[in-house]
């Protein structure tokens, strides 16, 4: 195994060990998480050409669910907490902590996942567009219901969540959109045929800045875990409730996919084909995979980003138990999908 195959493999387990063992010095990179974000956005949207981008109806389908889930999660635990007696800061925890897990938009890697498993890339790529569009608009209207700070006001809070949130997840579409049509301009200037095409290469980035926000990220939730006072029974409630919402996600999106099959998959915008072995020959099977990866695989490194700068910081903890959730259901996801395509092998010799 080459070091670059053993990265890839294991670029989770060693971006978490290294940010918990190097948290001291780790967890002052923080400033450097929004530009790395919007660099895993841009390189992610610079993959397929927008103009080729169609919506579906489990998009609009998805995306609904799941800002309705968020809003009635978020009041439901908050409400119980209180039922039950929680103090003021465990239930901001608990209830910031799951909500968090819902809001947070469709990952970056999703339609990567996707392809491997037999979805839909292109039309994973259009809702995971749709969904950060959708979450620079939400969040600055929903967080300040949850979190509000001080004597800021509702209108002032929401317009610094704004400046904050939209530029991270717009600007990349818009600049690499603008790359695209300038470059397929100037080459049509030119006379030539060539059109923009991101190389396998520069492909592989976002995946890389993902492991590097990993590090800083660990770094960061391990340093407020050592230095915070917390309860345990909260951190308990966080890890089962992720793993709840993580399932729960995975499975609604999967119904609504079968349910409500796109007509196509749309232009694939890929050097190979991911996996020719894939299981699904029927759209209603393609979507319920694209949909089910849209709706569970989130962009976890934004959610933490987004519970340390706007929420209680602890609240974080959701979104980093989410990351192993999901994690641990797309790799056996994977090695379902890989013994699927060995048996298929074995059936044709």
């Amino acid at each position: 195994m080459s070091v670059k195959q053993f990265i890839d493999k294991y670029a989770l387990a060693l971006s978490m060990v290294v940010g918990v063992a190097g948290f001291s010095v780790f967890r002052h990179l923080t400033p450097v998480l929004p530009p790395m974000i919007g660099l895993m956005l841009f390189f992610t949207f610079c993959k397929v050409n927008p103009l080729d981008l169609r919506l579906h109806k489990w998009h609009w389908l998805v995306l609904s669910c799941q800002l309705l889930l968020t809003a009635g999660v978020y009041y439901g635990v908050k409400t119980l907490c209180e039922a039950l007696g929680a103090t003021e800061e465990n239930t901001a925890i608990i209830s910031q902590g799951l909500m968090i897990c819902l809001i947070m938009p469709t990952a970056t890697a999703a339609p990567i996942i996707a392809g491997k498993l037999g979805g839909s890339i292109q039309n994973l790529t259009t809702f995971t567009l749709l969904s950060n569009a959708a979450t620079a608009i939400i969040v600055p209207l929903f967080f300040p219901l949850v979190h509000p700070e001080g004597q800021m006001g509702f209108v002032a809070e929401m317009w610094m969540i704004l400046r904050r949130v939209a530029p991270l997840l717009l600007l990349p579409f818009v600049a690499a959109w603008g790359l695209r049509l300038s470059y397929d301009a100037w080459q049509q200037h030119k006379g030539s045929a060539k059109r923009f095409v991101l190389s396998h290469t520069w492909a592989q980035i976002p995946f890389y800045l993902w492991a590097g926000t990993l590090v800083v990220l660990m770094g960061d939730i391990t340093y407020t875990l050592l230095h915070e006072q917390y309860s345990w029974w909260a951190l308990g409630i966080l890890l089962v409730g992720s793993l709840a919402a993580c399932l729960m996600q995975y499975y609604i999106g999967r119904w609504i996919g079968f349910h409500y099959p796109a007509p196509s998959k749309g232009k694939e915008y890929q050097d190979v084909v991911i996996n020719p072995a894939a299981v699904p020959t029927t759209m209603a099977g393609v979507s319920r995979i694209t949909a089910s990866q849209a709706f569970g695989q989130k962009n976890t490194t934004l959610g933490i980003w987004m519970c340390q700068m706007f929420l209680h910081p602890l609240s974080a903890i959701g979104a980093a138990a989410y990351i192993i959730w999901q994690n641990a259901f797309n790799s056996a996801q994977l090695y379902n999908a890989a013994n699927y395509k060995s048996d298929n092998n074995k059936a044709d010799e």
